[in-house]
C-alpha cells in the first residue's frame, strides 16, 4: 500500500486558555521548573513583576514596595502638626495681647475724658480683666478653658478667640469624622442634636450585629438621615470600615504630637467635646469601631520631620495614609505574596500612590485570579499546584518552542504523519484541503457548518466546513526517559532545558502518539521513577553520583512488558560514578572506578540483547571527555548527540519524530 504524508502547522494543543492566564504561567516557567515551587516561583515574579503580551509593564511588589517607602518619607516631610500647635498658641498669645491693649487704651480714653466717674468705673473693670488675665494657666488647653469663660473688652480679640475655637472645634471633630469639617466652626444646636443621633444610631447598629439582632434603623434610613454627616458608602460595612480608619488615624495623629501637647489636645478635645454634649456619643462610638475593626488600632505615632505647621485634620489624613502605606509593605513583602494580594486595598494604592501602581497591583491580582480560573493551578494544603491541566499547558508551550527551533534552525523539519484508509480510526481531524482523500468527519464538519450558518434546517456544508479523519499506521513505539538529576546540572545550567525537554516530549507523545508508552526515570546516586505530571515539580537531588546502572536497569524492566520498538533516551552530563553493589547499595566514586563502568556495561549488553535501543544526549562536554558514552553507542547500537543545554530539547525532538518516521515508512 502506497504511503501518503501530509503535513500541518503544530498548535500544541486543543486548549483555548486565555491568553494573560497563559502568559503568567510561560513567565514563571522557568522559575518552577529550576525551584521545583510553583508557590515560590509566582511569589518572586509577582516580586519582580512582568511584561504582558499586549507590551504593558506591570510593576513587581519589589518596586512597588520601595515607591510606598518614598511615598512615606514624602508625607512625613511634608509638615508637623506640632508646628500647627506651636500657631495655636502663638494665636492665643495674640488674643491676649489684643485684649491686654484694648484695656490700655479704654483706660487712656478715660483719663482723657476728665469724668472721674468715668474713670473710677474704667479702673476697676480694666484691673478686674487685667488680674484675670495675669493668671491665666501658662498650658494652652486650661488657657482656651478660662478665656472661654473671660468676659473680652475687646471685640476684635472676642472675634480672634471665637475664630480660633471655632477652628479648634473643626480640626478636631474633623480629625475623627471628615464629612463633619466645618460643621463645628459656629455651633448650630440642630446640627449637634443631628451628630449625636447620627453616632448613637450608628454604634446601636453596631451593637444590634454583634447580638446577632436586625438593624435599626436599616442602613437606608440611616443615610437617609444623617449620610451628609458620614460621608458616601454603598454599604454599612464600608461605612464602619471608613470611620474606623479614620479614628485609628486620629489616635495615630494624637499619638505623633510631643507628649506635652498630646495631654493637651486630648483635655482641650473632650472639655469641647463635653460642651457641646458630643463625648458620650464619641467615646461609645470608637469604643463600638475599636472592637469590630481591630487592625485599626492607631496606637502608633510617627516622627513627622517637616517644618511646615499641619492642621489637625490634615494631618489626620497624612497619619490615615502613613497608616495604609504601612499594611501595603507589610503585605508587599509577605513570604506568599500571590496570598497577600487580594488583601491589598486596590483604593487606597491608588490614592497614595497613583493610578499605575494600582493599575499593576489589580493586573497582577488578576493575572493570579485567571491561573485558578482557567484551571491551571490549584491551592492544596495552602500550596498552590500545578493541575493536571496547567501541566498540559506547560508542555504544550514547550513543545511549541522547540517546534520553532526546529522550524527556524538547522535541525530539521517538523513532524511528518502519514495517512491513509484501512487501519484504526481516532478521533482526531484536521481542515480538508485539495487533494486529500475524502474521507469526513462528519460530527467536526456539520459542527462547522452550524457554527457558521446558526442553527436550522436544512445545514448547508461549503468546503470551508469540511474536515477529514486522519488515520495513524499500526506502529507503536516504547520510551523511557532517563534524565540525570546529579548536582552537576543545576550547576552546570542543565537542569532546566532538560526538565523543559522532557515535558515537551511527553506533551507531543500524549498528544501525537497516544498509543506510544513513556515513563520516566530520574537518576543521581540511584533511580526511581516519577509520574509525568511530577516533571514541573520534580527537583535535582543533593547527593554526587550518576548511577546510569540503576536507570538502565530500571528502564529494561519497565520495556520488558511493551511491545513495539523499545528505547532509552539518556540525558546526562557526565559519564557513570556510581552504581548498585552485590547488597542493592549505591557506591559512588569520582573519577568512575572500573567496577561502576563494568557493571554499567553490562546492563547495556542486557538492554542490547532485549533490543531495546540506547540514544545518548550528553550535555556541554567535549567528545574526548566522553570515552563511556561513546562505547554504549557502539555495543548498543544506538546514537550519542553532543548538544548544547540550548540546543538539547530540539536534538531530542528531532531524534525522536526521526524514530517515529522510519517506523511509520517501515511499519
Amino acid at each position: 500500500m502506497s504511503a501518503r504524508y501530509g503535513y500541518r502547522r503544530f498548535d500544541g494543543s486543543g486548549d483555548d486558555d486565555d491568553l494573560d492566564a497563559e502568559a503568567l504561567l510561560d513567565a514563571l516557567t522557568d522559575d518552577l521548573l529550576e525551584g521545583g515551587d510553583l508557590s515560590d516561583a509566582l511569589n518572586r515574579l509577582l516580586r519582580r513583576g512582568m511584561r504582558t503580551p499586549d507590551g504593558e509593564r506591570l510593576e513587581g511588589l519589589r518596586e512597588l514596595m520601595e515607591r510606598a517607602r518614598r511615598r512615606r518619607q514624602e508625607l512625613l516631610e511634608r509638615g508637623d502638626p506640632d508646628e500647627q500647635f506651636a500657631e495655636f498658641q502663638d494665636r492665643l498669645d495674640k488674643v491676649e495681647a489684643t485684649e491686654r491693649d484694648a484695656l490700655r487704651a479704654l483706660s487712656e480714653d478715660a483719663a482723657a475724658s476728665g469724668d472721674e466717674r468715668r474713670q473710677q468705673v474704667t479702673d476697676d473693670v480694666v484691673a478686674e480683666r487685667s488680674v484675670e488675665l495675669d493668671v491665666l494657666p501658662d498650658r494652652f488647653a486650661p488657657r482656651v478653658e478660662a478665656m472661654r469663660h473671660y468676659e473680652f473688652v475687646s471685640s476684635e480679640a472676642r472675634e480672634q478667640f471665637e475664630q480660633l475655637l471655632g477652628e479648634l472645634r473643626e480640626q478636631l471633630l474633623g480629625s475623627y469624622f471628615e464629612a463633619m469639617r466645618g460643621a463645628l466652626a459656629e455651633p448650630d444646636p440642630e446640627q449637634l442634636r443631628r451628630m449625636r443621633e447620627g453616632m448613637d444610631a450608628l454604634s446601636r447598629m453596631l451593637e444590634q450585629r454583634g447580638r446577632g439582632e436586625p438593624l435599626d434603623p436599616t442602613f437606608e434610613a440611616f443615610m437617609d438621615a444623617y449620610g451628609d454627616l458620614f460621608g458616601p458608602a454603598e454599604s454599612l460595612d464600608e461605612l464602619l470600615e471608613q470611620l474606623a480608619r479614620r479614628m485609628a488615624a486620629a489616635r495615630a495623629m494624637f499619638e505623633s504630637l510631643s507628649p506635652e501637647q498630646r495631654a493637651e489636645l486630648e483635655r482641650l478635645s473632650q472639655s469641647l467635646f463635653e460642651d457641646l454634649d458630643l463625648s458620650f456619643s464619641m467615646n461609645r462610638l470608637a469604643a463600638n469601631l475599636s472592637r469590630a475593626f481591630p487592625e485599626f488600632d492607631g496606637s502608633r505615632g510617627y516622627a513627622f520631620e517637616g517644618s511646615r505647621p499641619l492642621s489637625l485634620d490634615e494631618a489626620t489624613d497624612v497619619t490615615g495614609q502613613l497608616g495604609d502605606l504601612e499594611r501595603l509593605e507589610e503585605l508587599l513583602s509577605s513570604d506568599n505574596a500571590a496570598a497577600a494580594l487580594p488583601e491589598i486595598d486596590i483604593d487606597a494604592v491608588r490614592r497614595d500612590l497613583g493610578e499605575d501602581a494600582a493599575r499593576s497591583v489589580e493586573r497582577l491580582n488578576q493575572l493570579v485570579r485567571e491561573l485558578t480560573d482557567a484551571g491551571l493551578i490549584d491551592r492544596r494544603g495552602g500550596r498552590l499546584e500545578l493541575t493536571a491541566h496547567g501541566v498540559r499547558r506547560l508542555g504544550a508551550r514547550a513543545l511549541r518552542d522547540l517546534f520553532d527551533r526546529l522550524r527556524n534552525g538547522a535541525l530539521g523539519g517538523h513532524t511528518a504523519t502519514k495517512t491513509g484508509l484501512g487501519n484504526d480510526r481516532e478521533e482526531v481531524s484536521r481542515p480538508w484541503e485539495p487533494g486529500d482523500t475524502f474521507n469526513l468527519h462528519l460530527p467536526r464538519t456539520v459542527h462547522n457548518a452550524v457554527a457558521r450558518g446558526g442553527k436550522g434546517v436544512p445545514v448547508r456544508l461549503e468546503p470551508r466546513d469540511f474536515e477529514i479523519v486522519e488515520h495513524e499506521a499500526l506502529v507503536r513505539s516504547a520510551t523511557v526517559l532517563a534524565i540525570d538529576l546529579s548536582m552537576s546540572m543545576p550547576m552546570r545550567d542543565n537542569f532546566v532545558p532538560a526538565k523543559k525537554m522532557a515535558i515537551a516530549l511527553a506533551t507531543l507523545i500524549r498528544t501525537r502518539f497516544p498509543r506510544d508508552f513513556l515513563s520516566v526515570v530520574v537518576f543521581s546516586e540511584i533511580a526511581r521513577e516519577i509520574q509525568v505530571e511530577e516533571l514541573p515539580t520534580v527537583m535535582w537531588d543533593y547527593i554526587y553520583g550518576t548511577n546510569l546502572q540503576h536507570a538502565l536497569a530500571l528502564g529494561r524492566r519497565m520495556l520488558s512488558k511493551e511491545h513495539g520498538t523499545r528505547q532509552i533516551l539518556v540525558i546526562t552530563d557526565g559519564e557513570p560514578t556510581a552504581h548498585l553493589d552485590d547488597t542493592g547499595e549505591p557506591y559512588f566514586h569520582y573519577p568512575p572506578t572500573n567496577e561502576t563502568l563494568r557493571r554499567t556495561m553490562a546492563e547495556v549488553l542486557r538492554c542490547t540483547r532485549a533490543g531495546i535501543t540506547i540514544n545518548t544526549f550528553a550535555l556541554d562536554l567535549e567528545r574526548t571527555q566522553f570515552p563511556f558514552v561513546e562505547q554504549i553507542g557502539k555495543v548498543n547500537g544506538g546514537r550519542t548527540f553532543y548538544p548544547s543545554r540550548d540546543d538539547l530539547g530540539s536534538y531530542v525532538l528531532a531524534d525522536f519524530l526521526q524514530h517515529r518516521r522510519t517506523l511509520r515508512a517501515t511499519g
